[in-house]
């Protein structure tokens, strides 16, 4: 076991822990922080993405001793009212549908928007390959992505 202090959505928390535990358990299991979700286990399917700086990761496969100074960003402090570009447009694109994946789409798309603020469809499709999305919703999504770079660079 460590003692660990953790930035995560901006506040300072503080954990003793095995140096091993993935960030994604971390989260939900200590911290309850449970937009983040469990998919596969393997930093494959994209849905426990959150940001460790300002950059997308997953976090099932993120040991909490690899995190230090780090500002951590989860689902639910990446804005306080749901209102970041991206989760607008997610809404006005209507892109859910089991809403399963959406957390870590949201936080991969606008980690992706912060460092390419006006992408291609190319670049969206490159950038969100990571992401499975069981219900298929890969259109929406790509619009989503355009409607909220758009409407950060209005």
């Amino acid at each position: 076991m460590a003692n660990y202090s953790l930035k995560i959505n901006g506040k300072t928390e503080q954990i003793d822990i095995d140096p091993t535990t993935p960030m994604l358990w971390v989260l939900r299991d200590h911290f309850n922080l449970v937009g983040t979700k469990y998919g596969c286990g393997i930093a494959q399917c994209g849905a426990c993405t959150i940001h460790l700086g300002d950059t997308a990761v997953r976090s099932c496969q993120l040991p909490v001793s690899a995190v230090g100074e780090q500002q951590i960003t989860t689902i639910e402090g990446l804005s306080e009212n749901g209102d970041h570009p991206v989760q607008k447009a997610w809404v006005e694109e209507d892109v859910y549908q089991c809403g399963y994946c959406q957390a870590g789409q949201i936080m991969n798309a606008s980690a992706f928007l912060k460092k390419n603020p006006n992408p291609t469809d190319k670049e969206i499709e490159v950038a969100m390959n990571g992401n499975i999305c069981r219900c298929g919703t890969y259109l929406r999504i790509k619009k989503a992505i355009k409607t909220a770079a758009s409407s950060e660079n209005a």
